[in-house]
């Protein structure tokens, strides 16, 4: 038995999963239920129930008001966002997510699990990976590792196949988007450029699709049904259906019976949806998304003809004209064998193998999808300007990766010299995002042009550490850059323990007492097989029928049948450990 897991987490806009490597597979670690796939929806019940997952989701459509859905779109900024009467930051619901995902792993391995790797979108800015990390330290776990998305997902294709592979990641999932394109050899997964959008994803087609139920159900009975909370989230649930429908079929009908009440009159929706009419509606995104692909295929300095695989990642990839669009582009058929709902926690659980030392068919090489740098005096448009944008970590530089530049004083006995820490591609540095800024004071008397160093830390995680040193007497000043958002200090982050833990101690107690009985019964199994050695030959028998009876419980996810082979076991090892 493993001593300590590490688990491998995609906490995603839509779903969310958690996996494990073991035994030279991945394995995608299910619920009670056997479901595999977690809907990324928190809500509390009207008797106070936390509620996660399906259970949430399902609540969205009654009490939208009590429910929180694509939180993931809101991590990394300050604003809070409201669930049932209560504000909460961004970083504890997406902790409650991870929590629950934290639970379903520790009941699959009878063991708790404290260390995780997290993926984030490539595009995902340092206040957004911060956030993230935040999360899962408000969730219990030591955060070792967060790896962007489309690179875990080419972790998983690279299983098993030929190397000297040049491939496009094409990732798009509920919220956000990102493109790489990687080349696979000799065992190196290495990242050379990536593009993307933070806001842009499988939500903005249901969107569409909203906007379209609207328009035609004002036009019908001439009533705004967006103003009703539950109606509109009503529709939101059947625009996401029929989404999912329009990938395996032409047409959908979208029904929804007594959508709301007008002057005491129920009034109902029924209509139907083309593909076509789909497609078109969403064809300004996949826009979007293609000319990304062109700037990643730039960046990389490769054209559409040297791609040879392109690896679709994301549930909205299951739309056809996604791969009709690529197909368009590249010349060939995307490959769909990988699933993409659920190679990213995949990927996710090779690297946090990797981590523990296991051995694993691939090694891991990133890159930053941003520029980074500071502002200093030089020339814009052929007029002076204290903004000139100075680039010093490049974006698609493989990380982690260390910079330094030189910048010199102004004037003599300059007292001070302020940095700002700009991300972006712009030369006009104010128009770059400004993610940092520090002052490094009680410089020595010197006449100008007296040299500041400036040196830029990227680590693996995407986290930016900036310092300032004035070599004549090195003084130093350094940050590390978590964009315009500041991190929780210690008080904010038990204040945020506490709250999340609050909500888990009004969960359901029945749903508590089956987790920890699988929890316990899965300890009991493996101790017993420790100990099968010890035992007699008919006590060994006996015991493996427990185990056995055990085994097949848990996988037909029959809890109550549970009790009975694990008071046999108990029994059993009572006897051998006295």
């Amino acid at each position: 038995m493993t001593d300590e897991w590490v688990i491998g987490i995609d906490l995603g806009t839509t779903n969310s999963e958690v996996a494990i490597y073991r035994q030279g597979r991945v394995e995608v670690i299910p619920d009670a239920r056997g479901n595999r796939i977690l809907p990324s929806f928190v809500g509390v019940a009207e008797d106070g129930t936390l509620l996660v997952g399906e259970e949430a989701r399902n609540q969205y459509v009654v009490f939208p008001e009590r429910t929180i859905r694509s939180v993931k779109r809101r991590m990394g900024e300050t604003t809070p966002v409201t669930m049932a009467g209560q504000n909460y930051l961004p970083q504890e619901i997406s902790a409650i997510i991870l929590k629950r995902l934290k639970g379903m792993a520790e009941a699959h391995l009878g063991q708790a699990v404290n260390k995780a790797v997290i993926t984030v979108p490539a595009y995902f800015s340092d206040a957004q990976r911060q956030a993230t990390r935040e999360a899962g330290e408000i969730a219990g776990l030591d955060v070792l590792r967060m790896i962007n998305e489309p690179t875990a997902a080419a972790l998983v294709y690279e299983a098993g196949r030929q190397a000297g592979k040049k491939i496009l990641v094409y990732d798009l999932g509920g919220g956000t988007f990102d493109v790489s394109v990687v080349r696979i050899e000799e065992g190196v997964v290495e990242v050379i450029s990536s593009h993307g959008d933070n806001h842009l994803g499988g939500d903005d087609f249901d969107e569409e699709i909203v906007n379209h139920l609207l328009e035609q159900f004002k036009e019908r009975h001439g009533v705004d049904a967006a103003t009703s909370p539950t109606a509109l989230a009503r529709l939101r649930r059947a625009a996401e259906a029929a989404k999912r429908h329009l990938s395996d079929r032409p047409y959908v009908t979208i029904a929804e019976e007594y959508l709301l009440e007008h002057k005491g009159k129920p009034l109902h929706l029924s209509l139907e949806l083309s593909r076509d009419a789909y497609e078109e509606m969403i064809t300004p995104y996949l826009d979007k998304t293609l000319e990304a692909v062109h700037i990643a295929l730039n960046g990389s300095g490769l054209t559409a003809s040297d791609v040879e695989s392109i690896l679709l990642v994301g549930g909205a990839t299951r739309t056809p004209l996604v791969s009709r669009r690529l197909e368009e582009i590249f010349g060939m058929r995307p490959h769909g064998e990988v699933d993409p709902d659920l190679c990213v926690a995949m990927g996710a659980s090779i690297q946090a193998a990797s981590i523990q030392g296991a051995q694993v068919s691939a090694v891991l090489v990133d890159v930053t999808p941003y520029t980074f740098g500071t502002s200093a005096y030089g020339e814009l448009d052929g007029i002076p300007s204290p903004d000139l944008f100075v680039p010093v970590i490049l974006k698609n530089s493989p990380i982690p990766i260390s910079k330094s530049e030189v910048f010199y004083t102004m004037v003599e006995n300059q007292q001070l010299v302020e940095v700002q820490v700009f991300q972006g591609e712009n030369i006009d540095a104010l128009k770059n995002r400004l993610i940092g800024e520090f002052t490094v004071e009680g410089l020595s008397p010197a006449p100008p042009q007296s040299p500041v160093v400036l040196r830029m830390d990227l680590d693996a995680d995407g986290v930016l550490h900036v310092s300032a040193t004035e070599k004549k007497s090195g003084l130093s000043k350094k940050i590390s850059i978590s964009h315009a958002m500041e991190r929780l200090d210690e008080s904010e982050m038990i204040q945020a323990r506490q709250r999340v833990a609050s909500l888990f101690a009004n969960e359901d107690d029945a749903d508590e007492e089956a987790r920890q009985e699988v929890v316990r019964a899965r300890a009991l199994m493996e101790k017993a097989e420790r100990m099968l050695d010890l035992a007699s030959p008919e006590d060994q028998e006996e015991m493996i029928n427990h185990i056995e009876e055990i085994r097949q419980s848990l996988e037909d996810h029959e809890i109550t049948r549970l009790k009975a082979p694990c008071e046999g076991l108990s029994e059993i090892l009572f006897y051998l450990e006295t």
